[in-house]
């Protein structure tokens, strides 16, 4: 594999160059606590909705949707699919209901809606979720470095950190947006180049691409059949239903966005922007390696090279000079937004649900400094578990590393429509609904995870009691799981006194007043 050009790297430093300066630009902007994490009222619709879409948008998108394309059909974009067609009849009073309930953390809204513990636990889940994923996109991102210039994925890894820490300690919300700003126009111009000279590198052009991989079921989003056991249609659609009010109505990187808008019409533009952005650049990328697959049909392709690493192999053989280092640039610059949304939302949620819950009433001086100390551990926890990864990177420990991570994940957005849509569930009932869902996703992931490299066996084997569904449906009987063992329960206990803004009947009362006004 060629190296960099020069003209490359020099792109690639500008890049990284642009980041820094952005950290030190909105410095001497973060003297508050509010002005560090939310920024509030100082940015446009449409720089929220670009923002939304780079949170959304990582290295995975960069490297796992092209393996996914090259190596089968497109039955991933399933998922991604779901998000507009199930949000655009929920965002309306999503956006609304955080933007009065809450006033920085997501999870305060669970709080007020059914008490400590479903904070704790939907505000620890997510914490443990983020830096789950942080790892994994600071791990892919090195190793494709790595891939394209020989260069130690470990001092690649520490690179990136160092702009992290920079760039998130320095410049907060402010510069963590129009860093996103900038990412959004790069992630459209890489995609559109990728699969502009893939689709003109093929012989026949593009009636021959879909030809060779239609006849080579590298196209559609089957299998159809009804079948949960396996991946098929119904599995990716059901999943990404659920994913979508996961993603938009119990994660604090996507919530965090709506608190930064100056209104909720401005909130609801920017979120409907980013929904629709995102669509398209999970759709280029997974073209991409269904374009990648018909083009080494046509030509020969080295036997060490592998549906994980095609990707950069092209890059490096078929991009010319300049343009290899824009796509780096933007692979580096796509991981970075990713992850600043991420240290981010973490730093905020640690300080809002648990430093000022233990130390009420301190001045916002003093919070602002203990902000700023997590958002650097959250920098170094995710270097730290990247650092892992790249080691330790054996399929038994990853698996047993997201078994733990799921057993205390599940269920969220089960609380979540229970405290929007049901006046009846309480604190009581929701409470037992978590309990309940812990239990069935230990029993779930331990009966359905092997460990062991040569000869794996499952964590704990049952037999016939063993969970046999894809893993994609234990994320939605988790919340199912939630749902009808949180509203039964709730029946046995009284029916609660509720703030009417909690719930969604009560804004659905306000717009049919103010119709009538």
């Amino acid at each position: 594999m060629n190296h960099l050009h020069f003209i490359d790297f020099a792109i690639i430093l500008i890049v990284l160059g642009i980041t820094l300066w952005l950290g030190f630009r909105f410095a001497n902007k973060q003297n508050t606590t509010e002005n560090y994490f939310l920024s509030k009222g100082n940015f446009p619709s449409w720089a929220l909705g670009l923002s939304l879409l780079s949170t959304l948008i990582s290295s995975n998108t960069f490297l796992g949707y092209p393996e996914q394309g090259f190596q089968s059909n497109w039955i991933y974009l399933l998922q991604g699919y779901m998000v507009p067609i199930v949000l655009l009849g929920s965002i309306w009073f999503i956006v609304p209901l955080f933007r009065k309930v809450i006033g920085l953390s997501t999870y305060e809204y669970f709080e007020k809606r059914f008490g400590k513990f479903a904070r704790y636990y939907s505000s620890s889940s997510f914490i443990i979720r983020q830096f789950a994923g942080m790892g994994s996109v600071l791990t892919l991102v090195a190793l494709a470095i790595y891939k394209l210039t020989n260069i130690n994925p470990v001092y690649v890894l520490l690179c990136v950190g160092f702009v992290l820490i920079i760039l998130n300690l320095k410049g907060g919300m402010q510069a963590v947006i129009w860093l996103d700003v900038f990412q959004g126009f790069m992630l459209f111009a890489s995609g559109f180049i990728c699969l502009g000279i893939l689709l003109f590198s093929i012989k026949g052009g593009i009636p021959e691409a879909l030809k060779i991989a239609t006849e080579n079921n590298r196209t559609g989003f089957g299998p159809y059949d009804f079948k949960l056991d396996r991946l098929t249609f119904w599995v990716l659609v059901i999943n990404g239903a659920f994913y979508a009010i996961q993603k938009y109505a119990t994660d604090q990187t996507v919530v965090q966005r709506h608190l930064t808008a100056k209104s909720d019409k401005s909130a609801i533009k920017a979120s409907l922007m980013g929904i629709f952005l995102t669509v398209p650049i999970w759709t280029i990328f997974m073209f991409i390696g269904t374009a990648l697959f018909v083009f080494y049909k046509q030509n020969p392709l080295p036997a060490d090279v592998t549906a994980k690493t095609v990707f950069p192999y092209f890059m490096m053989t078929n991009l010319p000079t300049g343009v290899i280092g824009f796509i780096v640039a933007a692979l580096i610059s796509a991981a970075i937004c990713s992850l600043s949304a991420d240290i981010n939302s973490n730093a905020a949620v640690a300080m809002e649900d648990y430093y000022k819950k233990l130390r009420p009433g301190k001045p916002d001086k003093e919070n602002l400094f203990a902000g700023k100390l997590m958002v650097l551990l959250s920098c170094f926890f995710a270097i730290g578990m990247g650092y892992f990864y790249l080691k330790f990177s054996s399929g038994g420990i990853i698996d047993l590393i997201f078994t733990v991570y799921a057993i205390f994940s599940g269920g969220i957005v089960g609380i979540f429509l229970l405290g929007v849509f049901s006046a009846r569930a309480n604190r009581q009932g929701v409470n037992i609904g978590i309990i309940a869902c812990i239990l069935f996703t230990s029993w779930a992931f331990l009966t359905s995870t092997p460990i062991g490299i040569k000869n794996p066996k499952l964590l704990l084997d049952l037999g016939n009691f063993n969970f046999t569904h894809h893993k994609l449906m234990l994320g939605v009987y988790s919340h199912l799981v939630v749902i009808v063992v949180g509203y039964i329960a709730s029946l046995f206990f009284p029916k609660p006194v509720l703030q009417q803004n909690l719930l969604y009947s009560s804004w659905k009362q306000n717009r049919n007043n103010e119709s009538a006004q």
